[in-house]
């Protein structure tokens, strides 16, 4: 196998911007008899579909798709608004089972299969690029990388629940699609090349059926600057805070930084204000906004203060299967310190080697608890299945199994 492929290096100078769709910009497609037509275009047309979703991240609650980008050979380019057409499963329906070309799909794939598109076969453009080892795997750096043409990323983060598009929103929403699947050509041989095209097919296979993550356990406590409020008391009102953001941002359909940023919850937390004149006297609380719904936040503080002791959140966290920080290893259990060192070891020299992240080689998580608790007998065939049950590909475990046996046998 070879470790890498390394192709010429693209002069920035010799970068041809890319500009306008091939087919220029059409209307927004919004009503059932459009979407119809689309779809029998799809089913006339050749070869992979290329896809791509924009959501409202940072102004919309929630990760809802605004807005569906397709292109087929034969077909052209489709822009779809999923608000009014909830249901887009006819497109689905019309292509069958052709491959979808994505770049980065783990983002794009939950909101398309909300309105009913889901592929039955994935190529994942910004995980093909990572398995190569190229140095930038973002859209626009792979489409220079791979065919020389300049992809602006302009509009990367505007409101697209916005209504209606700016047309140079849409245009730029159509060319990220228009040569996905060239792309994907490219890469697919450079996969090929490098013997890696069966570890692709496997990462592709398994990001189109990971299921939806679990909700988090109190996922309050992940509000940036937790870690420096001190005290139970202080922790509840940071729960009650960001509890009570979290309904009006929901019921507003607003992002809930927009609704109080992070910063102000756990100002008012350190603070521990007991009226709204105290509250608004923060600098955090300043804005015209925080002040017109300072008496609900102030609500929110006093509901924390008045709780009883035996009511208020541990300061620990709560209680998970996930082995403690590394940090804290050495101390807890040194032998499990050894095998995460070696392990560790043993996954970077891979990484060099073939060119791959090392997350890619093996998730972190995987590697920190089967160092942290091995099966009883942790011999090749155990800690494969070991892996296993925590979603390891199969050409992971062929790389890491038999080493980190061998690690572990010498700890």
């Amino acid at each position: 196998m070879s470790s890498a492929v390394t192709p010429d290096a693209i002069d920035p100078a010799e970068i041809a911007p890319l500009t306008e769709p091939a087919d220029g910009v059409g209307r927004v497609v919004d009503a059932p008899a459009a979407l119809e037509r689309v779809a029998s275009a799809f089913a006339a047309g050749s070869g992979p579909v290329a896809a791509d979703a924009e959501r409202a991240s940072g102004y919309r609650y929630g990760q809802a798709t605004y807005l569906v980008q397709v292109r087929r050979q034969g077909a052209g380019t489709a822009l779809i608004d999923p608000v009014p057409l909830r249901d887009l499963s006819v497109l689905s329906a019309a292509v069958g089972d052709v491959e979808w070309v994505l770049h980065a799909a783990s983002q794009d794939l939950p909101g398309l299969a909300e309105h009913g598109l889901r592929p039955a076969r994935v190529f994942d453009t910004e995980l093909a690029a990572r398995l190569l080892g190229m140095p930038r795997v973002g859209l626009a750096a792979v489409v220079a990388d791979t065919l020389g043409l300049g992809l602006a990323k302009e509009h990367s983060a505007v409101d697209w629940s916005t209504r209606p598009l700016p047309e140079d929103w849409l245009r730029y929403a159509a060319l990220d699609v228009e040569v996905l699947v060239e792309v994907r050509d490219v890469l697919a041989a450079r996969l090929e090349e490098a013997g890696k095209a069966a570890w692709a097919a496997q990462e592709f296979e398994h990001v189109r059926t990971l299921p939806p993550p679990a909700p988090r356990v109190e996922p309050w406590r992940r509000t940036s600057g937790t870690h420096t409020v001190k005290g139970r008391r202080q922790l509840a009102v940071v729960r009650s805070l960001w509890e009570a953001r979290e309904a009006n941002a929901r019921q507003r359909d607003v992002s809930p930084g927009r609704v109080l940023p992070d910063r102000a919850i756990i100002a008012a937390a350190r603070a521990l204000p007991r009226s709204v004149p105290q509250l608004v006297a923060l600098p955090e609380f300043a804005t015209k906004g925080a002040k017109r719904r300072a008496p609900a936040w102030q609500q929110a503080i006093d509901a924390a203060l008045a709780l009883d002791e035996a009511d208020l959140p541990t300061t620990r966290g709560p209680r998970t299967d996930a082995p403690p920080p590394p940090r804290a290893w050495a101390d807890r259990d040194p032998v499990a310190a050894q095998r995460l060192t070696a392990a560790r070891e043993i996954v970077s020299q891979l990484s060099e080697e073939l060119t791959v992240p090392a997350e890619n080689l093996l998730q972190p998580d995987a590697l920190r608890r089967v160092c942290w608790t091995p099966p009883a007998r942790s011999g090749p065939e155990e800690i494969a299945e070991f892996l296993r049950a925590r979603q390891a590909r199969e050409w992971q475990i062929e790389l890491v199994a038999e080493r980190l046996a061998r690690a572990f046998a010498s700890t």
